[in-house]
């Protein structure tokens, strides 16, 4: 059985889905230190002026060398009012927009808490309303890379806001976008663009 082993994402891109998708036994690396500038606290979506960014402020020591299970969300700077407006913003005209905000407005109305929590919590929603199991085993212990079992592959890393996502095998599947009349086909945006855009049809492209 071939083991993939993810990195907590923050409504993580489309290719993080297609991997778990096609994953026999996914495992969330629980034990790493926070990585900065990753899928772990932002996400890409549409808007009619292009890509946005949504970044997710997290409070953490100044060494870099705090593990990612306690890194908290910081409750500074409107966060979650700027977020979820900016994706009313995007995606209310979308075709699934209306069927699926009260699944995740709640994300966006509670207090802020642990970072890997939050992003577990959003995980098993997405998986819900893309029809997946949502179970992943978590490590025990931090594995470097370059140290894992031949059957193991590795994506803590590839998986990159920087790095094109084709280089994990994944494969664009372009589907239709809410300004698809105004710019072309975006890549490997956050689920969320799929899930609005295809809901129940999704899937078909993971």
């Amino acid at each position: 059985m071939t083991t993939t082993l993810f990195a907590t994402a923050y409504f993580g891109p489309v290719s993080w889905y297609w991997h778990f998708n096609r994953s026999q036994h996914p495992v969330l690396e629980a034990c790493e230190h926070y990585v900065k500038q990753s899928w772990r606290n932002r996400c890409v979506i549409a808007t009619a002026n292009g890509p946005m960014t949504l970044s997710l402020p997290v409070e953490h020591n100044k060494s870099g060398h705090t593990g990612i299970k306690d890194i908290k969300l910081s409750d500074h700077g409107n966060w979650q009012h700027l977020h979820w407006n900016a994706l009313v913003a995007a995606y209310k005209s979308s075709p699934y927009f209306d069927y699926y905000q009260d699944d995740f407005r709640p994300f966006f109305e509670q207090r802020p808490g642990y970072l890997f929590d939050f992003n577990q919590a959003q995980h098993a929603t997405v998986c819900d309303l893309l029809g997946l199991n949502p179970t992943m085993s978590e490590t025990e212990t931090f594995l470097p890379e370059g140290q894992l079992s031949p059957d193991w592959t590795d994506l803590r890393y590839s998986l990159h806001p920087k790095q094109a996502p084709e280089s994990t095998g994944f494969i664009t599947q372009p589907y239709y976008q809410v300004f698809d009349h105004k710019r072309p086909f975006l890549p490997n945006l956050s689920i969320l663009d799929l899930l609005f855009n295809l809901g129940p049809e999704s899937i078909f492209s993971l």
